[in-house]
């Protein structure tokens, strides 16, 4: 499965939000995401499966309990690859930093007019 068709889910997404945080265990998983998305337990275990099974998530058995992680290597791929991409988005970021920036310094500017007034 591609990486992108992977990711496109947004269950599969949620789920490697709550493993970025660090190793969770299926149950923990599975009540989160049932919570927040409605599906069963089956449904769930059938996404962490995908994960596991294009390298995103890894799973460690200790004792009955079932332990997932992220697997930084698909994410470090797909980071190269966007790589490529980040030109075009880029220096639109930096120019709203820029813009960001300049209305806070106007604001503190008219804070401290108002304030010297008085």
């Amino acid at each position: 499965m591609h990486a992108f068709d992977v990711l496109g889910d947004p269950v599969r997404r949620r789920i490697l939000e709550l493993l970025a945080d660090g190793e969770r265990s299926s149950g923990e998983v599975s009540t989160v995401i049932r919570e927040e998305f409605g599906i069963s337990q089956p449904a769930v275990s059938q996404h962490l499966r995908v994960l596991r099974d294009s390298g995103f998530a890894v799973v460690r058995a200790e004792g009955t309990r079932r332990l997932y992680t992220v697997d930084h290597g698909p994410l470090r791929e797909i980071d190269a690859w966007l790589d490529r991409f980040r030109r075009y988005w880029t220096p639109h970021l930096d120019a709203l930093a820029t813009e960001i920036a300049r209305g806070r310094r106007a604001r503190r500017r008219a804070e401290s007019d108002s304030g010297s007034e008085q």
